[in-house]
Parts: structure tokens; sequence; C-alpha cells
């Protein structure tokens, strides 16, 4: 891993920046035990919670957007964050 947890989070609020755009929050951390980074969304009261895997964390610091990341993050936005 030859990136911070900031890195990461600048990143992914770089490739998507409807997160920004709709005052979401992005908080991230990495889980040794599951090998993985946990983020959490929150917009208000409302808050999602998912998984980011190694490989998927490194690929998106390559400049490769993550699917299952880019889907929670515009279902998250679509659901929650644009709504009043």
């Amino acid at each position: 891993m030859g990136y911070t947890v900031v890195g990461l989070k600048d990143k992914i609020l770089e490739m998507y920046p409807g997160l920004g755009k709709n005052g979401v929050v992005v908080n991230l951390v990495f889980d040794e035990a599951k090998d993985a980074y946990v983020v959490k969304m929150h917009a208000g009261n409302r808050e999602l919670t998912t998984h980011l895997e190694r490989a998927d964390a490194d690929a998106c610091m390559n400049g490769v957007m993550c699917v299952s990341l880019g889907i929670q993050v515009e279902q998250f936005i679509k659901n929650f964050a644009a709504r009043p």
C-alpha cells in the first residue's frame, strides 16, 4: 500500500464529485482483519457503510473507478443526500 487513508479519501472525492456537491461527508479506515477499507458516508442523519477491497482501492489510486463503490455512491446520493 503506497498511499495513505487521507490520499485514498481525496482520490474518492475527486473521482466521485457528487459526494461533495451533495454535502456527503466521507470517512474511511483500514480494517486489518478484513484487509479492506471501511467507507462511511453520511449526509445529515443518514449514513451508509460499505467496504472497499484493497485491490479496488489500489485501482482507484491508479485512476480506475471502482464499479461497486460507484454504485454505492450514486445510490446514496440518489436516495439520501439529495433529499431535503
